[in-house]
């Protein structure tokens, strides 16, 4: 299937990460997901997967109901997403953070095309404010996004294109759009 390609505006920029990070990793992160309107979080650690969902300002994670907690020491790198933007952060050599925000509707024009990917899980376990434990087949895999039905376990992508010196396209870079099946108006 040939990805239906579509232009928009995007911004993308480093983000210094302060000092604060390291002391208050959820606090930092709650700050930036309202400063950026985003409402997502996928954090992989050396422990496990985090989800996060922001509601009413405040940053609710998985590890309430299962998984590994939020720590600086374990993590590997985190996004927090929206409909408008991702803040990728990630941990380079001698535990160095770096990050970058992408903004939609701002700076120039790009190519882009999404895709949808889906999350694993055929059996929901249990679930706590709004994390649902996801279980699949018998390997034992297991993760708790913010997700009730099984037709939600979907991740929305977006590719944004750039040309070589030969006219060849490739991707530049990508981010997460959505946690859903249902996407809601909007360049989502």
């Amino acid at each position: 299937m040939i990805p239906e390609v579509s232009k928009l505006k995007c911004e993308i920029n480093p983000k210094i990460i302060t000092p604060d990070f390291e002391a208050n990793v959820l606090g930092w992160l709650e700050k930036q997901a309202k400063d950026y309107e985003l409402k997502w979080l996928l954090v992989h650690a050396d422990d496990g997967v985090i989800w996060g969902e922001l509601r009413n300002d405040k940053l609710h994670l998985s590890s309430d109901l299962f998984g590994p907690q939020l720590r600086t020491k374990t993590l590997l790198m985190a996004r927090l997403f929206g409909f408008n933007g991702e803040l990728f952060l990630w941990k380079i050599d001698n535990c160095i953070w770096q990050a970058r925000l992408i903004k939609d509707l701002e700076g120039d024009e790009n190519e882009y095309f999404d895709e949808t990917m889906l999350l694993w899980g055929t059996k929901c376990k249990k679930s706590k404010d709004g994390f649902y434990l996801w279980e699949h087949a018998s390997e034992g895999l297991r993760h708790a996004p913010p997700v009730s039905k099984k037709e939600d376990l979907k991740l929305k992508v977006r590719h944004y294109i750039d040309y070589d010196e030969d006219g060849q396209a490739y991707v530049n870079f990508s981010r997460l759009v959505f946690l859903g099946a249902n996407v809601r108006g909007g360049v989502a």
